[in-house]
């Protein structure tokens, strides 16, 4: 399996190295440079299989000659022998066609481990044959950094350098990160919105001179790895529900496109994926891009629902790379156009072929805190708010299939809002009980290229 950038002009790589090397050198997201296609008779095997089982086999094709098939499983048994649901990935039944798919079982409650936690353990074991050295950067809105922090903290060969908008995560969220107090981690509160440290990493990646000074690799979706282990979770929702006899739907709390993206894959790997329901808040990019073509940044708008804080979304560019035609060159003078301007308008064939399997919806704080109660009152499930903005899309969806709505992360990290939707305050699970006893550790820095290098070189291990 070799891996193609969406740009063009970076080299091919495989698995091993586009997991180290996270962005391409021409700034560009790698995606395979061919995509596997499931049979029929191969989906129906997956039913009754383990998790680890149905990973081992959907990633496969993915890793190629990097790992042997007992390695990886090996790998994966280990990143979800942490989760504390036997299941890692549980679906529960709201109604009779409404269904949540629980992602948050992992040690940081959120979907972000069911990726990263494998991810970790990735970059050890190539590490190790290298006998080299990673710097990780990242940005994170909340649930990316403290997932990552978890799954990397204190591993050999690793120091990791994450961004997150200070006074823009939660409580929970922020303490998850600060907290750790392992010497490879190094927490930096930026003055800015998550659009701002994405911009940064970015930035960071395509300098050649700070770039050429370490080995710079990514935990963000941006990273192949991260998106490939997010797509196991769809074909074990999907076989559970009757695939591939019928269709599923899902419906995705959405900000930086990755997750609904890893939906895609499925797709096209062969998965019958009814819709894909992308769910915005009130920044609502995609929810513009998608229903109407316009691809134009906004204010980013402060909400209870701070992962969906995103007027960029890093992953949409994989997905217009695709409907392209998979033509590098027209694809980085699309984003060249938009990283000049802002705006961007999809082109007639990008904006039909999304529309083949996309749907989109910008839910408000009223219709997701309603969608809550919904959830709580008839259902009798407590949802964090970004679930909530999925599953009020989810009930508004016409979709003549089964919608599972992916819970991205425990109500207990979105504690307030979830009080105010519902009257009910969800606690931490004991694991994390101490969590507010805990010492803090972080550097709050400007939201500037100058300042945030900086204070990384000094800490950062060179080549």
């Amino acid at each position: 399996m070799r891996y193609v950038s969406t740009r063009g002009d970076a080299p091919a790589l495989d698995f091993e190295q586009v997991t180290l090397a996270g962005l391409a050198s021409d700034g560009g997201l790698y995606v395979p440079a061919a995509w596997s296609r499931f049979s029929r008779d191969e989906i129906t095997a997956l039913q009754g299989l383990s998790y680890v089982d149905t990973a081992v086999a959907v990633m496969t094709p993915f890793v190629g000659d990097a790992l042997g098939r007992d390695e990886l499983r090996d790998l994966c048994a280990r990143a979800y022998g942490r989760f504390a649901h036997a299941a890692v990935t549980p679906l529960v039944q709201l109604d009779h066609d409404q269904w949540l798919l629980e992602l948050f079982h992992g040690p940081t409650l959120a979907f972000k481990d069911v990726a990263l936690q494998l991810v970790g353990l990735l970059f050890e074991r190539f590490l190790k044959d290298r006998r080299g050295h990673l710097t990780v950067i990242g940005a994170t809105s909340g649930d990316t950094g403290s997932a990552a922090i978890d799954a990397l903290a204190g591993r050999d060969g690793v120091d990791v350098f994450m961004l997150h908008p200070a006074g823009r995560v939660s409580e929970v969220q922020r303490r998850q990160m600060t907290t750790v107090l392992a010497p490879n981690i190094h927490n930096i509160a930026i003055e800015g919105d998550f659009d701002d440290a994405q911009a940064l990493v970015k930035a960071m990646f395509n300098d050649p001179a700070f770039s050429g000074r370490f080995a710079l690799s990514a935990v963000n979706s941006i990273n192949w790895a991260r998106l490939m282990a997010q797509v196991v979770y769809y074909f074990h929702a999907a076989v559970r529900l009757g695939a591939p006899e019928r269709g599923v739907a899902f419906a995705v709390p959405t900000g930086n496109f990755g997750n609904v993206f890893a939906g895609w894959v499925a797709a096209r790997m062969g998965l019958p994926v009814a819709k894909l329901i992308v769910a915005t808040n009130v920044n609502d990019i995609l929810h513009r891009a998608l229903s109407a073509g316009d691809y134009s940044r906004g204010a980013v708008v402060q909400t209870p629902t701070p992962s969906m804080d995103i007027q960029v979304s890093s992953n949409f560019e994989r997905l217009l790379f695709e409907l392209g035609g998979a033509n590098g060159r027209a694809s980085a003078e699309q984003m060249r156009g938009f990283e000049a301007s802002h705006a961007m308008r999809l082109t007639p064939r990008q904006l039909e072929g999304a529309a083949e399997l996309f749907t989109s919806c910008r839910v408000d704080g009223d219709d997701m805190s309603s969608a809550m109660r919904w959830a709580n009152e008839r259902g009798g499930e407590v949802v964090d708010p970004h679930t909530g903005v999925a599953l009020a899309a989810a009930l508004t969806a016409k979709v003549d299939a089964p919608v599972v709505t992916l819970a991205t992360a425990h109500p207990a990290k979105f504690r307030d809002a979830v009080e105010r939707a519902t009257g009910t305050r969800p606690t931490l699970p004991h694991r994390l009980g101490d969590l507010f006893q805990r010492e803090e550790r972080y550097a709050t820095l400007p939201a500037t290229f100058e300042a945030v290098t900086a204070y990384i070189a000094e800490r950062a291990t060179a080549r």
